[in-house]
């Protein structure tokens, strides 16, 4: 930032590091308090507020700057958590219930915003500001994350607890995309705009999300019977 920013951006940015703070502090707190729980509940909904103002600040600082490659990811890292609340909502698909509008609305604007990320970094990197093969990676994981959640609406889940495992996902990666953006604002500047600067949220946080998913699956299986 600079001094001679105009006094929308100041705003926009101290709002902006406030929220982004807040969404650090609260999803460990969330994840942590016991599942269903009020505590959960609530923390967990700070959290989404959190994303939502980070991700309403991040689209119009980064065209100023521009960091348009941040405004991308603004949006399919609330989409993330964004979806990881609807599922809560959307139990009843196991049982042949049905999306909404919203749900609809918000998995196609995140696919076409991942798409067009994936483009852009591949074909006009200097655009965006971006490491091609980086934001290609970005752009596949928006896609695959919004398209595998508009999947299930058409092709309804055959298990009972699939929401468990989207909550706890989508929540996770929404986290991750979250540790992307500040390391990409924070630590470039420091030891310099290197691969792994960009991907090290995804490394840690995808083997977490299988892992966690393996246990949550492992603790809702059917138990047999054992037979005399």
């Amino acid at each position: 930032m600079h001094a001679l920013d105009p006094l929308w951006v100041k705003f926009f940015l101290a709002v902006h590091i406030v929220a982004g703070s807040s969404s650090f502090l609260f999803a460990p707190v969330a994840l942590a308090t016991a599942k269903g729980g009020k505590q959960h509940k609530r923390w967990g909904m700070v959290y989404l507020w959190s994303m939502g103002v980070v991700a309403a600040t991040a689209i119009p600082m980064a065209f100023f700057f521009p960091v348009r490659f941040l405004a991308l990811v603004a949006v399919f890292s609330f989409y993330f958590a964004f979806s990881a609340y609807r599922v809560l909502r959307l139990k009843e698909l196991a049982r042949g219930g049905s999306a909404e509008a919203i749900d609809w609305i918000a998995g196609i604007v995140t696919f076409a915003t991942s798409a067009l990320l994936a483009w852009l970094s591949w074909f006009r990197p200097a655009t965006i500001e971006v490491i091609p093969a980086v934001g290609v990676a970005f752009g596949f994981i928006g896609m695959f994350g919004s398209a595998r959640q508009m999947v299930s609406f058409v092709r309804k889940p055959k298990e009972k607890m699939f929401w468990w495992y989207t909550h706890l996902g989508n929540f996770i990666g929404s986290y991750i995309a979250a540790w992307s953006a500040f390391s990409v604002v924070t630590l470039t500047r420091v030891i310099g705009n290197h691969w792994y600067v960009w991907l090290w949220p995804t490394m840690v946080g995808v083997p977490a999300i299988i892992v966690t998913t393996a246990y949550y699956q492992r603790k809702f299986a059917p138990r047999v019977k054992a037979t005399a």
